[in-house]
């Protein structure tokens, strides 16, 4: 009890709070920045209220700040009324801070005409500014409110919700642009998706091994000593004998895997390997934070 207090004290420390605060400031300068560098001038619009801004921009001369904050605002006081307390006070400053910052790029120049160049370093873009904005522990508002409201009236799974926001801002794009447009703005959407999961969970893939052996003992020492690395016995039993068994579990670095397998190859070449990825490893030994 005493260390849960203590860690939900270090989460809630004014020096985190500060952090998470500039996280989501950063965030939404880098994607705002990305927007107008790329995306809005290209006529891409790849999902949520920037995309529908772009659109309206394009038919009618909307500032896209303006579009933002007309649909940002709206939407957490509705998400606050009926989702409770899910979205905080970081969430109603993501949604006036993003289209501000959207504003304050608004005349940068754009640099690349060239729609597959825009689509996918304006994706990189928007997905850096949003992944850093979620290890702040943050929110730019937007249709991630919609989808949540959408997902606790209907129902359907949150990443649907998502999707059909996404696919019917794209679908509008297709319409009022070109469905060449929304093919770009397709590439967009999944290079953003593949850069917020590098963001949050890092360029290394680690890998767990799961090692069955009758030379337990063996491998243990081995890869607690040669490999220092740890070590955690998982009870099993086998499927045909029905015989107790332990099973052998040890997260290693991409590096560390042929060495890995030589060396249980070397205590036991009977042995039974199970090599799965690990997209994200926290711990010692590993990434901190």
């Amino acid at each position: 009890m005493a260390r849960n207090r203590r860690t939900s004290g270090q989460l809630n420390s004014p020096l985190r709070k500060a952090m998470e605060y500039g996280m989501l400031l950063v965030g939404s300068l880098v994607l705002a920045t990305s927007f107008n560098l790329f995306l809005n001038p290209n006529q891409i619009a790849s999902g949520g209220v920037s995309g529908l801004s772009t659109i309206l921009h394009n038919l009618f001369g909307f500032s896209p700040a303006i579009v933002q904050w007309a649909c940002n605002i709206p939407l957490f006081l509705l998400g606050l009324k009926l989702l409770d307390r899910q979205y905080s006070l970081k969430a109603a400053v993501g949604s006036i801070i993003l289209p501000l910052c959207v504003m304050l790029t608004s005349n940068l120049q754009p640099l690349t005409t060239n729609p597959l160049l825009a689509s996918i370093y304006g994706g990189i873009g928007v997905g850096l500014g949003i992944g850093i904005v979620f290890r702040g522990r943050g929110s730019t508002g937007g249709f991630a409110i919609a989808s949540q409201i959408l997902h606790k009236v209907s129902g359907l799974s949150l990443g649907v919700c998502v999707a059909v926001f996404d696919g019917l801002v794209i679908l509008f794009a297709g319409i009022v642009f070109d469905p060449e447009k929304a093919l770009f703005a397709l590439i967009a959407l999944f290079v953003t998706s593949k850069t917020i999961d590098i963001v949050q969970m890092g360029w290394n893939t680690s890998k767990v091994a799961y090692i069955i052996s009758n030379e337990t003992d063996a491998l243990r020492e081995a890869i607690l000593y040669d490999l220092d690395r740890g070590v955690t016995l998982l009870d099993g039993a086998g499927g045909y004998t029905g015989d107790a068994r332990k099973v052998v579990m040890a997260v290693v670095s991409q590096s560390e895997v042929s060495k890995l397998k030589i060396m249980v190859r070397s205590v036991d070449p009977d042995a039974f390997i199970i090599l799965c990825p690990a997209q994200e490893v926290l711990g010692e030994g590993f990434r901190v934070g």
